[in-house]
């Protein structure tokens, strides 16, 4: 994970990067420091401006900060191939989260980028030609990076040396943090109301933030100070601060103001923003940067340098590289169907490929029991479960090199390239016999008669074997008949926020209390997108076309009264492994009640005996450490950096 010192670079950037006048793509150019005569350039103003965008690819994407949001969490624990973020991040005895070992310091590695902001905020008039919509991008960031650190943290700095909000030029080595109301009020909430008024409704290029985006921050942001005004469940905060609000507002009327400027966003905006018709769609590689994706940390497949990462290779999962999608892929490449129908003489049938449903395995993040048998009940009507993970491996053997046209497999049954070679099954027919130890599929795969796919049960899911992400897997157009680049960090840009959100903090702000509008209450918003959600036009499982409209029986599953845990569940179905789960318990204060245990089978090839996992999660860890290398770069005495430093570790 990037970790950046306080003493080093608070004044300077690390990466800044131009925008061509005359292309609608964002070109980059290496910078090493700003200063206030930069940005009082018109190319000074292109060039923070546009390294903005670029320092999302140090948190979305990298594989170790996405371990410690999913790990822990109702969604996910760690894998059997784990890395030892994941583990600590759990809180199930396999390790401790510590100032120095822990998978969120890149978090505080923002401030760079908010110094960047306030250095474009305080400077860009100079130039006379700056619009304000493009000073509304450094707000929007400045809000979305304190946002942020302070779910992460509680109250950080809002002075970096030159003053509260102001463009730091001198490396400093103290540090003062502020309260959280004064986060929320003083920077978060001044930045998107701003933003909200001055960008534009359309982005000015691909990728680029807009008043919608803006508007589901803001209304994120309203929610979660709600909460934390409320504090239902007495979680601690840190600095110490009365839960007052310094603005004189209540939690119930920043949960209304989180409903209506969400429901707002949903009745205006542009017909280039919007829902798509199918779930589907909405994570389809070749269908990236559509328009429910409201922001992304971007890469591409054109350039290294655009990139931000070399695009072919071997790739080592670093940042600015996106290899999030290794983590929840376990090792697929172990399994085994035989050249011979006489005698098993065993060869790998599904190699490692460039292509969403496989990707690069590291089996470092599995998903819970709970999650994927009774949070995707519904895997007939329901399409985000189909949507969401890789649940049959199909051979591509000829692809890998060998070139049998015919390989034998599940009860020495012949399969072709294409066939399903494991299937992850979505009920428990009861006819499944599962061998001792890996057996003939090698990784402990059962079978059924007359089947001659390998089959797991949804009980039989463990640490080491449990369907893939589709959704985060790799896609590229240079594969031709090949595996492809199927070992260097993924060139799709990586989900942060999309439209279908607002339907959900609305309908969590009316859960709340918040007063609806007709034909917007928590059931009709929910609906919104269970309804879409029954609609199919393609079966990953099956892998063909599947016209079909489940919507009326989605509709009608729906409870007639919805609960926080029913908004929850719905986030995971929309949402599930996009590296946001443990702030929407952290959120709710559910997290110590939601992920207090989980259900999983063990990590030995065979072992399909699920386990119910006990975590013990202090109330103090709903805030995350700060980085022990920033407190050690600190020129601070030992109790003052004892003081800086969040209780509890």
């Amino acid at each position: 994970m990037k970790s950046i010192k306080i003493k080093a670079v608070l004044g300077t950037i690390i990466i800044a990067l131009f925008l061509g006048a005359c292309e609608d793509i964002l070109n980059e150019t290496p910078r090493s420091i700003y200063t206030p005569e930069y940005f009082k350039t018109e190319k000074g103003v292109m060039g923070g401006v546009t390294s903005m965008y670029a320092h999302l690819r140090y948190i979305y994407g990298n594989g170790y900060y996405y371990s410690g949001i999913q790990s822990g969490t109702d969604e996910g624990t760690w894998g059997q191939n784990v890395n030892a973020d994941s583990k600590r991040a759990d809180f199930s005895g396999q390790g401790d989260l510590t100032p120095s070992s822990n998978p969120y310091g890149g978090i505080w590695g923002v401030f760079p980028n908010i110094n960047t902001a306030s250095g474009i905020i305080e400077n860009a008039e100079a130039v006379g030609t700056i619009s304000p919509a493009l000073v509304a991008e450094a707000r929007f960031f400045r809000a979305f990076d304190y946002f942020l650190l302070v779910q992460t943290y509680g109250g950080v700095p809002l002075d970096l040396g030159a003053g509260e909000l102001k463009f730091n030029t001198a490396p400093m080595r103290t540090s003062v943090r502020n309260t959280v109301p004064e986060v929320y009020t003083k920077a978060i909430f001044p930045d998107l109301v701003k933003a909200v008024a001055d960008l534009p409704e359309t982005s000015r290029l691909t990728g680029t933030v807009n008043k919608t985006v803006a508007h589901l921050y803001l209304a994120k942001a309203y929610l979660t100070y709600a909460w934390w005004l409320q504090n239902p469940n007495n979680i601690p905060t840190y600095p110490p601060s009365d839960r007052t609000d310094p603005d004189g507002h209540n939690a119930a009327w920043y949960f209304q103001e989180a409903y209506n400027i969400a429901t707002y966003a949903i009745d205006n905006h542009p017909a280039t923003i919007g829902l798509l018709d199918y779930y589907y769609d909405v994570n389809l590689g070749s269908n990236d940067r559509n328009k429910e994706m409201l922001l992304y940390a971007d890469h591409t497949q054109a350039s290294d340098l655009y990139n931000g990462i070399a695009t072919t290779g071997w790739g080592g999962g670093s940042s600015p590289g996106h290899f999030a999608g290794w983590f929840p892929t376990w090792n697929y490449t172990e399994i085994r169907s035989s050249n011979s129908s006489t005698a098993w003489t065993a060869v790998s049938s599904v190699q490692r490929e460039a292509v969403q449903p496989l990707g690069r395995p590291w089996t470092a993040v599995a998903p819970t029991h709970e999650a994927l048998l009774n949070v995707f009940a519904d895997k007939t009507n329901d399409s985000r479960y189909d949507g969401t993970f890789t649940t049959v491996y199909r051979g591509n053997w000829q692809r890998g090199g060998l070139a049998n046209t015919t390989l034998y497999n599940a009860n020495n049954l012949p399969v072709a390239m294409n066939d399903p070679i494991l299937t992850f099954l979505n009920t428990d027919p009861g006819t499944v016999v599962y061998p001792s130890g890996a057996g003939q599929s090698n990784i402990g795969a059962g079978s059924i008669p007359e089947r001659a796919d390998w089959v797991i049960t949804p009980a039989g899911i463990s640490r080491i074997v449990y369907p893939n992400l589709w959704k985060l897997g790799p896609y590229r157009t240079d594969n031709g008949n090949t595996l492809g680049q199927a070992n260097i960090e993924y060139v799709r840009p990586f989900p942060i926020a999309k439209f279908s959100e607002l339907y959900l903090v609305a309908a969590e702000a009316a859960v709340k209390g918040a007063t609806t509008t007709s034909g917007k209450s928590a059931y009709d918003l929910i609906n919104v997108l269970r309804a879409r959600a029954g609609k199919w036009r393609w079966d990953n499982g099956a892998n063909m076309a599947k016209v079909e409209d489940n919507s009326a029986a989605m509709i009608a599953a729906t409870p007639a009264v919805i609960t926080l845990d029913y908004v929850l569940d719905e986030r995971t179905r929309e949402f599930f492994g996009e590296c946001i789960r443990w702030y929407d318990l952290s959120r709710t204060q559910t997290w110590h009640i939601r992920a207090a245990s989980y259900t999983i089978c063990g990590t030995a090839k065979g072992d399909h005996t699920p386990v119910t996992v006990t975590r013990t999660i202090p109330l103090t860890h709903y805030l995350r450490p700060i980085p022990q290398s920033q407190i050690d770069g600190m020129e601070m005495t030992a109790d003052e950096k004892a003081a800086y430093q969040n209780p509890g570790y």
